[in-house]
């Protein structure tokens, strides 16, 4: 038991470092192509498909540690902890991306945002700046973490238990 504590450790923090590792790849990505304002749909499914790679990744290596068993408590666990560790490691880059390297990346995204509002013909300034004013109150860069943070656990949590449920192999007791 011992054993599966130390090892399931291990791989929560081997990938949960590889998932940030990766998330923080695609965001310099995003960054050095000038996509970071307004991404293309194609940069979040491929974020998310980087989650669930990683996170089944994590789980076959458990199950190959553990004697081929995988129990779906397990799955969770390990699921959720890659996502958490991996949801913290890139949100260091978001922090610095948003406070040192780009300090107005906020008022950018603003603008591209009330820029694409504008285009819509059925959207009045008036509305307009009120749409804006209730973005702006959700929009600093630690409530975009915090927003970040739990996205990143609520997708683990759903791919940890479906491939929990799929992988699922419990050790015979008697």
């Amino acid at each position: 038991m011992e054993n599966e504590n130390n090892s399931a450790k291990k791989i929560i923090i081997n990938y949960g470092i590889l998932l940030g590792i990766l998330s923080i790849v695609l965001g310099v990505v995003l960054y050095v192509t000038n996509s970071y304002t307004d991404p293309h749909w194609i940069y979040s499914v491929i974020g998310f498909l980087i989650l669930i790679g990683v996170i089944l990744y994590g789980l076959k290596t458990y199950k190959t540690h553990n004697r081929g068993y995988l129990t779906l408590t397990d799955a969770l666990k390990i699921g959720i902890g890659i996502a958490l560790i991996g949801g913290l490691v890139s949100s260091i880059w978001t922090l610095t991306l948003t406070t040192v390297i780009e300090p107005d990346y906020t008022q950018q995204v603003l603008e591209v945002q009330r820029e694409k509002m504008l285009e819509n013909p059925d959207m009045t300034e008036e509305v307009v700046d009120q749409s804006m004013a209730m973005i702006e109150k959700f929009s600093s860069p630690y409530i975009s973490i915090a927003f970040s943070i739990i996205g990143s656990l609520f997708f683990g949590f759903i791919i940890s238990l479906i491939s929990g449920l799929i992988m699922q192999k419990k050790e015979e007791l008697y």
